[in-house]
């Protein structure tokens, strides 16, 4: 095989770039073997938090920018996909390599799928069997078009089976979410970020909300801030607000009663190095996110997801996360501030840091096929 693979991986939002990281170093020690063209949609875009995210993972400064911004989702998701086409046009790949579930995600497997470029999607296969979720619709769609589906987890390729999806195209390499984590664990744990701001090890709680059912509803954010200020009268808390939170917040007059709480600390978003070293050092966390129930689940801290679902039931079947809704969420916090000793859990199979490489060497595989069958 002579000619050099040439891959367009895509970036649209911040969990993408923890995603990317990893794929893009191996996609550099076969530099000899691989052309890579990093695409950033701009889907959602901070100059500050994206330069944090980039610096911290060696992620090399993207092709391409499209610079999307935000939108509705109809109107972000055809700006998307009429700027991806025309890159697609330039650059004529061989493959398209997408990951997570984020608009930009769908987009841009559509205009390949159309285009008859092969798409390979990393972190196929997760459900939560909510279509009112925006990224449930995003995944569903990816996975059904796309040429080879990387899941993490025995629980995607069952869901994938399912769906009617061809055994052949389905890849089980592990969780690319945890290449990143095992990579920047030691810098990370070098920032020490709970002591900067004057907080004992396991002895304060670590808190991210965004998801709209959440903290779009006045009432539902309502109960969670009540929820927060008792939290704080056992146990300090590390609230690091969502920009989404942060302008519900205001919207709904919530924000002075986090501030009156003299135990809660109220954060910007925070870059990955710090996030990672607040996640381990927490006595639990408090979450709606995907990609922190995976985290805690390697790093075998408790954590607590404010959702009727999750996408991941391997955080929960084998890992340290617990659903809960907002009504049990006093109770469900009380018993792990009670309990000293976190549930057993073990860390899933191929969630060994790994996971990279093994797409790295199936795409290989794949294009090798291919040129085969074309000659």
């Amino acid at each position: 095989m002579n000619k050099k693979i040439k891959i367009i991986s895509v970036v649209g939002a911040r969990p993408n770039f923890m995603k990317i990281a990893p794929l893009s170093a191996e996609f550099a020690k076969r530099a000899d073997k691989i052309e890579h063209i990093l695409v950033h949609t701009g889907q959602h875009y901070d100059r500050s938090m994206d330069k944090i995210f980039f610096e911290e993972l060696n992620l090399p400064k993207p092709h391409i920018n499209l610079g999307i911004g935000s939108a509705s989702h109809a109107v972000q998701t055809a700006k998307i996909m009429i700027g991806f086409e025309k890159v697609c046009l330039k650059y004529l790949p061989d493959w398209i390599v997408v990951v997570g579930d984020v608009n930009s995600t769908m987009a841009c497997s559509l205009v390949a799928s159309k285009m008859g470029i092969k798409v390979a999607h990393v972190e196929a296969g997760l459900r939560s069997f909510d279509m009112s979720m925006p990224e449930e619709i995003n995944r569903v769609v990816t996975d059904s078009i796309s040429d080879l589906l990387f899941t993490p987890s025995p629980d995607a390729n069952a869901n994938l089976l399912r769906e009617g999806i061809d055994k052949k195209k389905i890849k089980m390499v592990g969780n690319i979410m945890i290449d990143t984590l095992i990579a920047n664990l030691d810098k990370a744990l070098a920032q020490k970020t709970h002591l900067k701001m004057d907080l004992k090890e396991k002895y304060f709680v670590y808190v991210t909300l965004h998801r709209p059912n959440n903290v779009d509803s006045k009432e539902n954010l309502g109960k969670i801030v009540k929820e927060l200020v008792y939290l704080s009268g056992k146990i300090p808390v590390v609230f690091a607000v969502h920009p989404r939170t942060k302008k519900n917040m205001l919207k709904f007059s919530l924000m002075d009663k986090l501030k009156n709480s003299r135990n809660i600390i109220l954060a910007e978003p925070l870059g990955y190095h710090d996030s990672i070293c607040l996640t381990k050092n927490a006595r639990f966390i408090l979450t709606d996110s995907g990609g922190i129930q995976e985290e805690t689940t390697f790093l075998k801290v408790p954590c607590l997801t404010i959702r009727p679902s999750t996408e991941r039931p391997v955080t929960i079947t084998e890992g340290t996360n617990k659903l809960t809704n907002i009504d049990e969420l006093q109770k469900n916090m009380s018993d792990l501030l009670s309990k000293m000793t976190p549930k057993k859990s073990k860390i899933p199979k191929f969630w060994d840091g790994k996971t990279a490489k093994r797409i790295v060497d199936i795409l290989f595989i794949y294009y090798s096929a291919l040129s085969l069958k074309r000659h």
